[in-house]
């Protein structure tokens, strides 16, 4: 298994820390070109609570390492756009300000969040661009493989939406990561661990994942059914053992960007165990260690 800290310590020397970028685009599952409203789980910041912006974009990259370097002495980043659909809009207006940033010293590599339908010929032709002067990933939020369980979430695209947007994307030369959320409402465990595997088969496969507990949020549709008719959620020992497994199952090559995903507390209503973020790493490490989660466990 491979963990992001560690490969880009072993690439660039040093720890590599991340920027929370805003781009200044918008979502069509907002606007009403796919949908409106967005996915149920996402939040009005367009899941983008801990960035910088929005505001020239220079000056939210310099707002973003001061409140790093608060904490740490860093030097080096990953400047990631991370709220709403960070390739829906002109694609010449976004190419100057990708290229703006990418061409920083101190970037190392181009992380952009979007969806798997806002992938058209020009903005793939700026992807190219970008990925000749730096690193460029690209980070899809597929949360599931199950259409029956996207459709509820209003998530706008079926599975083979996605599987073009990876072959699209690999053909190009470009890194892709992909999201995936734990305890979505009416999955089951094995319906989980079904996505894993279905991301570990697929081909061309992606190069890195980011596994998370779904968080209840104020202000999202899923937020308003929880408070009306609370459903069952994830405890802290069956995200963790679901993680342990899920890493057992992914191919070696597949990169571990993340393990733990923890919105905005001043939003979260549930579940609560995820504010101690530390307390969640230790218990996926400690499972890892104790080789439990195997994928032959009941």
């Amino acid at each position: 298994m491979r963990f992001l800290s560690d490969v880009l310590k072993q690439q660039y020397g040093e720890k590599v820390y991340k920027l929370s970028l805003s781009s200044g685009c918008t979502c069509p599952n907002r606007d009403g070109r796919i949908g409106f409203g967005g996915c149920s789980f996402c939040s009005e910041g367009g899941s983008g609570e801990f960035t910088s912006g929005p505001g020239e974009i220079g000056r939210q990259i310099e707002e973003a390492k001061r409140r790093i370097s608060q904490k740490v002495k860093a030097s080096r980043f990953i400047a990631y756009f991370q709220s709403y659909t960070n390739t829906y809009g002109n694609a010449a207006r976004l190419t100057e300000l990708y290229e703006s940033v990418i061409r920083r010293e101190d970037i190392v590599i181009l992380s952009i969040g979007t969806r798997p339908d806002c992938l058209g010929e020009d903005i793939l032709d700026m992807l190219r661009h970008l990925n000749q002067i730096k690193p460029v990933w690209v980070e899809l939020g597929l949360q599931t493989m199950h259409d029956e369980t996207a459709e509820k979430l209003n998530r706008g695209y079926r599975l083979p939406v996605f599987e073009e947007a990876v072959r699209k994307l690999k053909s190009a030369g470009i890194e892709v990561i992909v999201h995936v959320i734990f305890g979505l409402p009416g999955e089951t465990k094995e319906d989980m661990l079904e996505t894993v595997r279905y991301l570990a088969a697929l081909d061309p496969r992606p190069g890195g994942i980011k596994l998370q507990i779904l968080n209840i949020l104020k202000g999202t549709r899923l937020g308003q059914q929880y408070e009306k008719a609370p459903f069952e959620l994830l405890s802290l020992e069956e995200y963790t053992e679901l993680v342990a497994r899920s890493i057992r199952i992914l191919p070696d090559e597949m990169v571990i960007h993340r393990m733990s995903g923890d919105g905005p507390g001043f939003l979260l209503i549930a579940p609560d165990w995820v504010r101690n973020k530390k307390k969640v790493l230790n218990a996926i490490n400690r499972k890892l260690r104790d080789g439990r989660g195997n994928e032959t466990m009941g």
